[in-house]
């Protein structure tokens, strides 16, 4: 029926379509686990089930709100309409401040309790990043 070269050019063809869809399959796979959702707290009060994945929660640090108890720090991340607690321990940057902006990246424990395991503030007083510029304007 088909000739020899036929066959050896449909097996090729065959052989490198599974490696592309297989390729595609794994860099898919890895992406979805290093991937970090962005949220504002009125966002997390609106959103289903996010108790197990990673998430940042921007927003600006609420004034007189930031308790700092031996290495733990506690504070209130607010976009102006709704506010949610975020505990975090460990060193906090330098431009960490209340009516600030600040990102924190973690897990949620429930929808007004936010347990920090990063602090995102490597901007100058100026910058604001998109993200949150754009869920406080929202809000205003």
């Amino acid at each position: 029926m088909y000739g020899r070269k036929v066959k050896l050019r449909f097996f090729f063809v065959v052989l490198l379509s599974l490696s592309l869809i297989l390729s595609v399959y794994l860099v898919l796979k890895s992406l979805e686990e290093n991937v970090v959702y962005f949220k504002s707290p009125s966002d997390v009060k609106q959103i289903g089930e996010l108790k197990n994945k990673k998430i940042r929660i921007g927003g600006m640090v609420k004034k007189n709100s930031i308790e700092i108890i031996n290495n733990q720090v506690k504070f209130i991340i607010t976009d102006f309409k709704n506010e949610i607690n975020v505990t975090y321990s460990g060193v906090i940057p330098n431009l960490f401040s209340e009516g600030k902006g600040v990102v924190a990246e973690g897990h949620l424990r429930d929808r007004s309790f936010f347990e920090a395991s990063k602090i995102l503030a490597k901007h100058d007083e100026n910058y604001m990043p998109p993200e949150v510029k754009e869920a406080i304007g929202e809000n205003k």
